[in-house]
């Protein structure tokens, strides 16, 4: 269907662009008489353009993130509770976002409910926007007449899991930055510094400790053979990615992970956090609890919790409770298990799995923060050692070349 651009008339006089999807011209001024537009422009848009865009559209390209879609979400709910209607607050949202690529989304999603249509089935037709998650959300907010307040509660999701995932990356970012410098400085100094340095040595036929003649060695080994190792590290990163692919091969990789000490109790953390926070938002909203185990699973990106919360989906739907199906893989934390088995005997679980949230996001911080601490003085001391390394190994005969003079 093609695409048309258009130029309309706001409330304070000041112009600004959309676009909408039609059939034709006519329809296209039709759908926005309707929505009550004031139009001043509008144009067919280039068809390469529109498809490229919506290719891109998208998580996995990074044209549309998660705090995008958090403030979209947070903006429709305030204008959903003002008394706006759905598809002039749509309309106002496109007209925010400019020429983006979730204004473009929206503007779609606006003629779809313009149409006739609900909102979850409009932004189901984007999944990799709108997950699962975000369109059951709507769907059980749509059919409870309670649809601001969940948009509201999806924006609270959204802004807390993009929170947790930059403090993440900021607290590893540091120590990563340290090794790729440091690193880099060392391969530097072995293959342009030291061969000028030890060609004096060799020129002089002396005899070199085992320390120079090891970084002499590995020099020349870099020298020649440098591309040799970034292949091998390359083709180790592929063969890797081509295991994960194989039958159960994500398992066993996953269940590595949670293992490994300092880290495997962050992301065990972080992924109890994300699936308590998915679970209590679905159930604060309407979903079934099977549905909403069921959603929440696609959240934990750790395949060895994902099969655990299958297997309680699974025992929930034949009669037994979600602390006890949770418990027998011992995997979950006792804290986190207590909680939902207070939860379901009070009736009142999805206030305590945000409780459990909020708890786990707390721990979070403070574990990342341990971990920082720690990780950036081993950096300092392997590199430190690296350096202090090829600085003995070209010392020492400096030494020997002094006490043969004396």
């Amino acid at each position: 269907m093609p695409l048309f651009e258009y130029t309309q008339l706001s409330k304070t006089g000041g112009e600004s662009k959309g676009t909408i999807d039609a059939s034709s011209l006519g329809e296209a001024r039709q759908k926005l008489r309707a929505a009550e537009i004031r139009l001043v422009q509008l144009v067919e848009k280039a068809v390469d353009e529109h498809r490229s865009s919506f290719r891109a559209g998208g998580f996995r390209t990074g044209r549309v993130k998660t705090r995008e879609v958090a403030a979209a979400t947070r903006h429709l709910s305030t204008l959903l509770l003002a008394g706006i209607p759905l598809v002039e607050a749509l309309s106002v949202l496109v007209e925010q976002l400019g020429s983006s690529a979730l204004s473009r989304v929206l503007a779609r999603v606006r003629d779809k409910v313009n149409e006739g249509g609900s909102l979850a089935e409009a932004f189901s037709e984007y999944p990799r926007i709108f997950p699962g998650v975000f369109v059951s959300m709507v769907k059980a907010g749509e059919s409870t007449g309670a649809l601001e307040n969940v948009l509201a509660r999806l924006a609270d999701m959204y802004e807390k899991r993009a929170k947790l995932t930059n403090k993440v990356r900021s607290a590893l970012t540091y120590p990563l930055l340290m090794a790729v410098v440091g690193c880099a400085v060392v391969l530097f100094v072995l293959s342009y510094v030291l061969p000028s340095i030890t060609k004096l040595f060799t020129e002089m036929n002396m005899t070199l400790p085992w320390v120079t003649l090891f970084l002499i060695k590995l020099s020349a080994f870099l020298n020649h053979s440098l591309w040799l190792v970034l292949v091998g590290i390359v083709g180790l990163i592929g063969a890797h990615r081509y295991w994960l692919r194989t039958p159960g091969a994500r398992m066993v990789w996953d269940r590595f992970k949670l293992k490994v000490p300092l880290f495997g109790p962050l992301l065990v953390d972080v992924a109890v956090a994300r699936f308590s926070r998915t679970l209590g938002v679905l159930l604060g909203s309407g979903v079934t609890i099977v549905e909403a185990l069921e959603l929440s699973e696609a959240v934990v990106s750790n395949a060895v919790m994902a099969d655990v919360i299958q297997e309680t989906r699974r025992a929930v739907g034949s009669g037994q409770s979600v602390s006890q199906a949770l418990a027998k893989d011992q995997i979950f934390p006792p804290v986190a298990i207590h909680m939902i088995a207070a939860g379901e005997k009070s009736g009142n679980m999805e206030d305590g799995l945000l409780r459990i949230a909020d708890s786990l996001d707390n721990e979070i911080e403070s574990k990342l923060s341990v971990m920082t601490s720690l990780l950036e003085p081993m950096m300092i001391i392997v590199l430190g050692g690296m350096i202090g390394f090829i600085v003995l190994a070209i010392l020492l005969p400096i030494f020997d070349i002094n006490s043969a003079i004396v």
